[in-house]
């Protein structure tokens, strides 16, 4: 999927509808009072393709442990918008400095169950870069071509019951990665918008 951040910013220009875990369950609805979150969807621009860069948690966590995600996290008072939210947590988790990410849009919301409202910023990386992964929070930080989250062959759909209802989400299986839940729904997300 040969891309360049131009054409990225076009296809983020057009308004995306905003999504969430209630997509795939309707009886879920977003609750009432949702926390604002933003992450960084960084597209990296390799020789062999573009690849969407992500992490996977530590085990030792609290919340997610050991689920692949985008670098991110909540919006804090002194974050001006969305897009320096998402390029604070990306320093901080990762060690990437906000001068090696050109913004080119956004995604939809992405309303979760459990209350957060996340802004996906989309960022364009050309290498070279170094990275410095925070151990406490990141325990690897890999990539997926873009080739392989835009193909729809790619998107499962599973299931699991959880508190005595079958809940449904997205599963992006890559290698000996497990991509599902949140991430996996904003990545179907991004498939989308730059799917023509």
């Amino acid at each position: 999927m040969p891309l360049n951040p131009n054409d990225i910013r076009l296809r983020l220009a057009e308004a995306g509808r905003d999504r969430g875990d209630h997509d795939l369950n309707p009886g879920i609805a977003p609750t009432d009072r949702m926390r604002a979150a933003a992450v960084l969807v960084p597209l990296v621009a390799r020789p062999a393709g573009t690849t969407v860069l992500l992490t996977r948690r530590t085990e030792h966590l609290h919340h997610h442990a050991g689920q692949i995600s985008f670098p991110g996290g909540r919006i804090e008072e002194a974050d001006p918008s969305p897009e320096d939210a998402a390029l604070r947590e990306t320093e901080e988790e990762i060690g990437l400095p906000r001068r090696h990410i050109e913004l080119v849009g956004r995604l939809g919301l992405y309303r979760t169950r459990t209350g957060f409202e996340i802004t996906p910023v989309v960022g364009w990386l050309t290498p070279p870069f170094d990275l410095s992964p925070d151990r406490f929070e990141v325990a690897e930080v890999f990539e997926v071509p873009l080739s392989f989250v835009a193909d729809p062959r790619n998107h499962e759909r599973h299931s699991r019951e959880w508190q005595g209802v079958v809940r449904h989400f997205y599963v992006l299986p890559y290698g000996g990665y497990y991509i599902w839940g949140a991430t996996a729904g904003m990545l179907v997300n991004l498939a989308e918008r730059l799917n023509p």
